[in-house]
Protein backbone atom coordinates (compact mmCIF):
# COMPACT_ATOMS: atom_id res chain seq x y z
CA UNK A 1 0.00 0.00 0.00
CA UNK A 2 1.57 3.49 -1.24
CA UNK A 3 2.05 5.99 1.99
CA UNK A 4 0.12 9.30 1.43
CA UNK A 5 1.96 11.95 -0.46
CA UNK A 6 3.61 14.66 1.55
CA UNK A 7 2.08 17.58 0.02
CA UNK A 8 3.12 19.90 1.98
CA UNK A 9 6.88 19.26 2.13
CA UNK A 10 6.73 18.33 -2.13
CA UNK A 11 5.54 22.06 -2.28
CA UNK A 12 8.04 23.58 -0.15
CA UNK A 13 10.78 21.81 -1.59
CA UNK A 14 9.22 23.06 -5.00
CA UNK A 15 8.97 26.51 -4.13
CA UNK A 16 12.83 25.85 -2.65
CA UNK A 17 14.51 24.59 -5.21
CA UNK A 18 13.66 27.00 -7.87
CA UNK A 19 14.93 29.87 -6.17
CA UNK A 20 17.59 31.38 -7.23
CA UNK A 21 20.45 32.16 -4.31
CA UNK A 22 21.11 35.84 -5.93
CA UNK A 23 17.46 36.51 -5.92
CA UNK A 24 17.73 36.68 -1.95
CA UNK A 25 20.98 38.11 -1.60
CA UNK A 26 22.97 35.39 -1.63
CA UNK A 27 26.42 34.72 -3.39
CA UNK A 28 25.79 32.84 -6.38
CA UNK A 29 28.10 29.59 -6.07
CA UNK A 30 29.22 27.69 -9.45
CA UNK A 31 28.87 24.63 -7.47
CA UNK A 32 25.34 23.82 -5.92
CA UNK A 33 24.32 19.85 -5.99
CA UNK A 34 21.15 20.72 -6.14
CA UNK A 35 19.07 23.70 -7.68
CA UNK A 36 18.04 26.42 -5.29
CA UNK A 37 18.58 27.33 -1.90
CA UNK A 38 19.35 24.98 0.65
CA UNK A 39 17.13 23.90 3.62
CA UNK A 40 19.66 25.63 5.99
CA UNK A 41 19.45 28.88 3.70
CA UNK A 42 15.68 28.93 3.80
CA UNK A 43 15.57 28.27 7.83
CA UNK A 44 18.05 31.02 8.07
CA UNK A 45 15.87 33.52 6.10
CA UNK A 46 12.75 32.11 8.44
CA UNK A 47 14.46 32.27 11.72
CA UNK A 48 14.12 28.77 11.95
CA UNK A 49 16.16 25.36 13.20
CA UNK A 50 17.30 23.74 10.66
CA UNK A 51 16.05 21.03 12.21
CA UNK A 52 12.65 22.26 12.76
CA UNK A 53 12.29 23.69 9.11
CA UNK A 54 13.65 19.81 7.49
CA UNK A 55 11.22 18.15 9.76
CA UNK A 56 8.73 20.29 8.41
CA UNK A 57 9.92 19.67 5.20
CA UNK A 58 9.91 15.75 5.78
CA UNK A 59 6.41 16.18 6.90
CA UNK A 60 7.47 14.71 10.68
CA UNK A 61 7.09 18.48 12.42
CA UNK A 62 3.22 18.68 13.22
CA UNK A 63 0.97 21.38 12.46
CA UNK A 64 3.14 24.32 12.05
CA UNK A 65 1.68 27.56 13.63
CA UNK A 66 0.23 30.28 11.42
CA UNK A 67 3.31 32.20 12.38
CA UNK A 68 5.80 29.99 11.05
CA UNK A 69 3.82 29.87 8.15
CA UNK A 70 4.26 33.74 7.21
CA UNK A 71 8.06 33.44 8.08
CA UNK A 72 8.22 30.18 5.65
CA UNK A 73 6.31 32.11 2.89
CA UNK A 74 8.11 35.26 3.20
CA UNK A 75 11.27 33.25 3.03
CA UNK A 76 10.76 31.51 -0.09
CA UNK A 77 9.52 34.42 -1.37
CA UNK A 78 5.75 33.12 -1.95
CA UNK A 79 3.29 35.00 -3.76
CA UNK A 80 -0.31 35.60 -2.38
CA UNK A 81 -1.66 32.65 -4.74
CA UNK A 82 1.33 30.20 -2.99
CA UNK A 83 0.74 31.58 0.34
CA UNK A 84 -2.91 30.56 0.30
CA UNK A 85 -1.85 27.47 -0.85
CA UNK A 86 0.28 26.79 1.68
CA UNK A 87 -2.02 27.84 4.33
CA UNK A 88 -4.36 25.39 3.07
CA UNK A 89 -2.10 22.38 2.68
CA UNK A 90 -0.73 22.96 6.14
CA UNK A 91 -3.83 24.39 8.00
CA UNK A 92 -6.64 23.58 5.74
CA UNK A 93 -7.99 27.07 5.38
CA UNK A 94 -6.52 30.21 3.96
CA UNK A 95 -4.40 33.06 5.41
CA UNK A 96 -5.62 35.14 8.16
CA UNK A 97 -7.16 38.18 5.62
CA UNK A 98 -5.04 41.31 6.27
CA UNK A 99 -6.23 44.64 7.20
CA UNK A 100 -7.01 46.97 4.30
CA UNK A 101 -8.10 50.27 5.28
CA UNK A 102 -9.49 52.68 2.14
CA UNK A 103 -6.09 54.17 1.18
CA UNK A 104 -4.99 50.57 0.38
CA UNK A 105 -7.66 50.11 -2.26
CA UNK A 106 -6.20 49.16 -6.21
CA UNK A 107 -7.20 52.44 -7.72
CA UNK A 108 -8.87 50.37 -10.52
CA UNK A 109 -11.06 48.72 -7.86
CA UNK A 110 -12.48 52.50 -7.51
CA UNK A 111 -12.93 53.26 -11.47
CA UNK A 112 -14.69 49.30 -11.71
CA UNK A 113 -16.72 51.00 -8.89
CA UNK A 114 -17.79 54.36 -10.62
CA UNK A 115 -18.62 52.61 -14.06
CA UNK A 116 -21.22 50.68 -12.18
CA UNK A 117 -23.15 54.13 -11.83
CA UNK A 118 -26.94 52.49 -11.81
CA UNK A 119 -26.84 51.19 -9.07
CA UNK A 120 -25.18 50.83 -5.47
CA UNK A 121 -21.94 49.26 -5.40
CA UNK A 122 -19.12 48.82 -2.35
CA UNK A 123 -16.38 46.54 -1.64
CA UNK A 124 -15.80 45.71 2.31
CA UNK A 125 -13.15 43.43 4.14
CA UNK A 126 -13.61 40.61 6.06
CA UNK A 127 -14.58 42.15 9.09
CA UNK A 128 -16.96 44.09 7.04
CA UNK A 129 -15.39 47.75 7.05
CA UNK A 130 -16.60 49.73 3.66
CA UNK A 131 -13.70 50.51 2.16
CA UNK A 132 -14.50 51.90 -1.45
CA UNK A 133 -18.15 52.44 -2.82
CA UNK A 134 -19.47 54.50 -5.44
CA UNK A 135 -21.38 57.42 -5.72
CA UNK A 136 -24.74 55.70 -6.06
CA UNK A 137 -24.18 54.02 -2.89
CA UNK A 138 -23.71 57.18 -1.11
CA UNK A 139 -26.83 58.46 -2.06
CA UNK A 140 -29.24 54.93 -1.82
CA UNK A 141 -28.28 52.86 1.04
CA UNK A 142 -25.50 55.04 3.15
CA UNK A 143 -23.53 58.89 2.83
CA UNK A 144 -20.07 56.80 3.88
CA UNK A 145 -17.45 59.90 2.91
CA UNK A 146 -19.43 61.94 6.09
CA UNK A 147 -18.77 58.87 8.42
CA UNK A 148 -15.55 58.30 10.09
CA UNK A 149 -13.56 55.65 9.25
CA UNK A 150 -14.09 53.55 11.73
CA UNK A 151 -17.67 54.09 12.12
CA UNK A 152 -17.70 52.97 7.96
CA UNK A 153 -18.71 49.12 8.87
CA UNK A 154 -21.94 47.53 7.54
CA UNK A 155 -22.42 45.74 10.98
CA UNK A 156 -22.04 49.21 12.96
CA UNK A 157 -24.64 51.12 10.55
CA UNK A 158 -26.95 48.50 10.74
CA UNK A 159 -27.39 48.39 14.35
CA UNK A 160 -26.17 51.38 15.82
CA UNK A 161 -27.48 53.62 12.84
CA UNK A 162 -31.35 54.54 14.24
CA UNK A 163 -31.62 56.24 10.24
CA UNK A 164 -30.45 53.10 8.99
CA UNK A 165 -32.72 50.57 10.89
CA UNK A 166 -36.51 52.89 10.25
CA UNK A 167 -35.57 52.50 6.28
CA UNK A 168 -35.12 49.00 6.55
CA UNK A 169 -38.83 47.05 6.83
CA UNK A 170 -37.26 43.52 7.39
CA UNK A 171 -34.63 45.09 9.49
CA UNK A 172 -34.98 42.01 11.55
CA UNK A 173 -34.45 39.65 8.92
CA UNK A 174 -31.22 41.78 7.08
CA UNK A 175 -29.77 41.74 10.49
CA UNK A 176 -30.22 37.94 11.06
CA UNK A 177 -28.67 37.00 7.79
CA UNK A 178 -26.22 40.03 8.05
CA UNK A 179 -25.09 38.15 11.30
CA UNK A 180 -24.84 34.71 10.43
CA UNK A 181 -23.12 35.42 7.31
CA UNK A 182 -20.51 37.70 9.30
CA UNK A 183 -19.89 34.71 11.56
CA UNK A 184 -19.11 32.19 8.54
CA UNK A 185 -17.13 34.65 7.09
CA UNK A 186 -15.13 34.78 10.38
CA UNK A 187 -14.53 31.18 10.37
CA UNK A 188 -13.74 31.15 6.46
CA UNK A 189 -11.03 34.23 6.96
CA UNK A 190 -9.71 33.61 10.34
CA UNK A 191 -10.77 36.06 13.02
CA UNK A 192 -8.66 39.23 13.21
CA UNK A 193 -8.29 41.42 15.76
CA UNK A 194 -10.13 43.88 14.34
CA UNK A 195 -13.34 41.26 14.32
CA UNK A 196 -12.97 40.51 17.90
CA UNK A 197 -12.91 44.04 18.66
CA UNK A 198 -16.11 45.00 16.25
CA UNK A 199 -17.65 42.16 17.91
CA UNK A 200 -16.90 43.05 21.72
CA UNK A 201 -18.46 46.42 20.98
CA UNK A 202 -21.60 45.67 18.76
CA UNK A 203 -22.31 43.00 22.08
CA UNK A 204 -21.92 45.75 24.47
CA UNK A 205 -24.02 48.66 22.47
CA UNK A 206 -26.73 46.27 20.89
CA UNK A 207 -28.54 43.84 22.66
CA UNK A 208 -30.24 42.54 19.46
CA UNK A 209 -26.61 41.75 18.03
CA UNK A 210 -25.88 39.98 21.26
CA UNK A 211 -29.28 37.94 20.96
CA UNK A 212 -28.38 37.23 17.09
CA UNK A 213 -24.56 36.51 17.75
CA UNK A 214 -25.32 34.02 20.73
CA UNK A 215 -27.64 32.37 18.42
CA UNK A 216 -24.84 31.03 16.45
CA UNK A 217 -26.39 31.13 13.14
CA UNK A 218 -24.29 30.48 10.15
CA UNK A 219 -24.92 31.71 6.58
CA UNK A 220 -24.36 33.41 2.90
CA UNK A 221 -25.19 36.84 1.93
CA UNK A 222 -25.11 35.34 -1.31
CA UNK A 223 -28.28 37.56 -3.30
CA UNK A 224 -31.61 38.25 -2.59
CA UNK A 225 -33.54 41.90 -2.40
CA UNK A 226 -33.15 44.46 -0.09
CA UNK A 227 -36.18 46.70 0.60
CA UNK A 228 -35.54 50.35 1.56
CA UNK A 229 -37.87 53.38 2.60
CA UNK A 230 -35.79 55.95 0.79
CA UNK A 231 -36.48 59.62 2.54
CA UNK A 232 -36.40 60.89 -1.15
CA UNK A 233 -37.06 58.12 -3.81
CA UNK A 234 -39.55 56.55 -1.58
CA UNK A 235 -40.01 52.60 -1.77
CA UNK A 236 -37.27 51.05 -3.33
CA UNK A 237 -36.72 46.91 -3.66
CA UNK A 238 -32.95 46.53 -5.13
CA UNK A 239 -31.53 43.37 -5.92
CA UNK A 240 -28.42 42.53 -3.74
CA UNK A 241 -25.15 40.02 -4.51
CA UNK A 242 -21.95 39.38 -3.59
CA UNK A 243 -19.07 37.96 -4.80
CA UNK A 244 -15.23 37.67 -3.39
CA UNK A 245 -12.80 39.31 -5.04
CA UNK A 246 -10.42 37.12 -6.29
CA UNK A 247 -6.54 36.73 -4.91
CA UNK A 248 -7.52 39.44 -2.29
CA UNK A 249 -8.05 37.26 0.71
CA UNK A 250 -10.90 38.83 2.72
CA UNK A 251 -12.53 41.03 0.14
CA UNK A 252 -15.69 41.36 -1.26
CA UNK A 253 -17.94 42.98 -3.74
CA UNK A 254 -21.54 44.03 -3.45
CA UNK A 255 -23.45 44.65 -6.40
CA UNK A 256 -27.28 46.31 -6.17
CA UNK A 257 -29.50 46.81 -9.18
CA UNK A 258 -33.01 47.80 -9.34
CA UNK A 259 -35.34 45.18 -8.86
CA UNK A 260 -38.24 46.47 -11.50
CA UNK A 261 -38.57 49.06 -14.13
CA UNK A 262 -40.33 52.00 -11.63
CA UNK A 263 -37.29 50.70 -8.89
CA UNK A 264 -34.86 51.62 -11.29
CA UNK A 265 -36.89 54.41 -12.64
CA UNK A 266 -36.95 56.18 -9.13
CA UNK A 267 -32.99 55.50 -8.81
CA UNK A 268 -32.93 57.38 -11.75
CA UNK A 269 -34.73 60.50 -10.86
CA UNK A 270 -32.83 60.54 -7.37
CA UNK A 271 -29.47 60.62 -9.52
CA UNK A 272 -30.07 63.06 -11.95
CA UNK A 273 -31.17 65.63 -8.94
Amino acid sequence: MALPENTLGAFLRSRRERLDPFDVGLPARARRRTPGLRREEVASRAKLSVEWYTRLEQGRGGTPSAQVLDSVADALLLGRAEREHLFLLAHGQRPEAAHVDADRIDPRFRRALDGFAHGPAYIKTAAWDVVAWNRTARLILSDYEAMAPADRNILKILFLDPVTRGRLPEWEREAGRAVSTFRRELTRWGTTERAEILVEELRARSADFARMWNAHDVGILGEGVKRLAHPIAGEIAIWYSSYAIDDEPGLGLVLYTPDTDDDARRMRQLLET
